[in-house]
């Protein structure tokens, strides 16, 4: 109760220092500074106006002014942050489709940095990740097109196309001297949100992304791993989130709820200090109250870090791992009619114990370093969101930086983060963060 006064009292001491500044500025000077700061932004719109139309008339070939205008608004966004960005019709419709977790491609998940199409990861079973494409690598050109002087918008439409037709993508790659081709063969993706499996005594839950489908995908997958295994044998749970590049938010919220029995799971903040969105859990465990690990790497982002986040601060269960990409803000897709649709970033995202995820990510309380092979030494870091240029800066971000390795084994045998969480719940080790007790949560009240 002594910390939530104590907030409450900081905000109002702000709120009214803030306004007593206010008061002393004269009515007339503050009309003034108004009608001043108007008139200049029409001049700053009357100078683009007038760029255009030279560009217009007298660029050495015609240009399109439909990409003009495209290029010069995705200009605008991209100034803001690596995720803020303007999707015109087609674009919005593949957003649309890509949420309902089925879309054509390559599967891959990007981002733009230093002028290039980065790979944050290739998604599981998909033409990009069988053809050898990893995460943390820079695609530098696309069918012999350079990537430099393209948006990230343009860079994603020249990688889609029609299904089974090939396309060549040069990768550079930290530890490798020289380019790297790669050729991927597009084909409708086709994503299963959750894939479960039982290794004997335990229930292993793999979520790939958060899509329309990832809830009712994890209750299934639950309901099965029950009917496989007699309650009194089953030690407990793993929820892998690695190489998880995020998705809808309402999806992350239940992900989270299936998990725990009470309390808020994330809380949203924007401009507006005032402005504070808030979800909580309902009734009702779906695992029974068994023992949980979540995995994450450097390849866990956004939604996956809101579940993990919300898990870890109510002590349901303990992340194990490496630390995850940090990409703690909120996009808001806002309808353009058929003009398209605006990717805006109007909020951050905060864990129950009112941690920023922004440019931090989850440390997991148990550290378990993936074991890279001879051939992948040096190659596969992710870097994470605070190496990404012009991102926002989180309220806890440190110098050492959010994001780390996401290499993931392909046979679980060799994945030494499994093997670990595996023999935690049998009891076969030990460690001081596990199982975690939850009436030792410190959350924010």
């Amino acid at each position: 109760m002594v910390r939530k006064l104590s907030l409450v009292f900081a905000g109002a001491l702000v709120g009214a220092t803030a306004v007593a500044v206010v008061n002393t500025t004269p009515l007339g000077f503050q009309a003034n500074a108004a009608n001043s700061n108007a008139a200049d932004t029409y001049r700053q719109l009357a100078i683009f106006g007038d760029v255009f139309e030279r560009v217009r008339a007298q660029y050495v070939d015609v240009p399109d002014d439909k990409k003009l205008v495209e290029s010069a608004i995705n200009g605008m966004l991209t100034s803001l942050d690596p995720h803020s960005s303007f999707l015109n019709a087609e674009a919005a419709q593949d957003m649309r489709v890509q949420t309902r977790g089925e879309f054509g491609g390559l599967g891959i998940e990007v981002t733009m940095d230093k002028e290039l199409v980065k790979v944050i990861t290739p998604m599981d079973d998909t033409p990009a990740a069988k053809a050898g494409v990893m995460a943390g690598d820079y695609i530098t050109s696309i069918d012999g097109q350079e990537v430099r002087g393209l948006t990230l918008q343009d860079a994603v439409d020249k990688m889609r196309g029609p299904v089974n037709t090939p396309i060549e993508l040069t990768i550079m790659r930290e530890g490798v001297d020289k380019p790297i081709n790669v050729t991927v063969v597009r084909d409708i993706i086709k994503v299963k949100a959750v894939k479960y499996r039982v290794e004997n005594d335990v229930g292993y839950m793999r979520v790939s992304s958060f899509t329309e489908k990832t809830s009712d995908d994890l209750k299934a997958a639950i309901d099965a791993i029950k009917k496989e295994v007699p309650a009194d044998q089953l030690k407990g749970y793993i929820l892998d989130l690695r190489l998880n590049p995020g998705g809808l938010l309402d999806q992350a919220v239940s992900v989270s709820d299936a998990f725990l029995d009470r309390g808020e799971i994330v809380s949203t903040r924007g401009r507006d200090a005032k402005n504070i969105s808030r979800f909580d859990s309902q009734a009702g465990d779906l695992a029974d109250g068994k023992p949980l690990i979540v995995l994450v790497n450097g390849g866990s982002a956004s939604a996956s870090e809101i579940v993990a986040g919300a898990l870890q601060d109510h002590k349901r269960a303990a992340v194990l791992g490496t630390r995850s990409f940090g990409k703690g803000s909120v996009q808001t897709i806002i309808p353009l009619g058929e003009n398209g649709a605006l990717r805006l970033t109007t909020a951050l995202y905060y864990t129950p114990a009112g941690k920023s995820i922004q440019g931090r990510g989850i440390t997991p309380d148990i550290v378990i370093e993936q074991p890279l092979p001879d051939e992948f030494k040096d190659m596969n870091v992710t870097r994470g969101e605070s190496a990404l240029r012009g991102h926002i800066v989180g309220a806890e971000e440190s110098t050492e930086g959010s994001g780390s390795s996401a290499y993931v084994p392909q046979e679980p045998k060799d994945d030494v983060q499994i093997n670990e969480a595996l023999a935690l719940l049998r009891g076969e080790k030990t460690n001081p963060a596990f199982p975690p007790q939850p009436d030792r949560a410190e959350l924010k009240q």
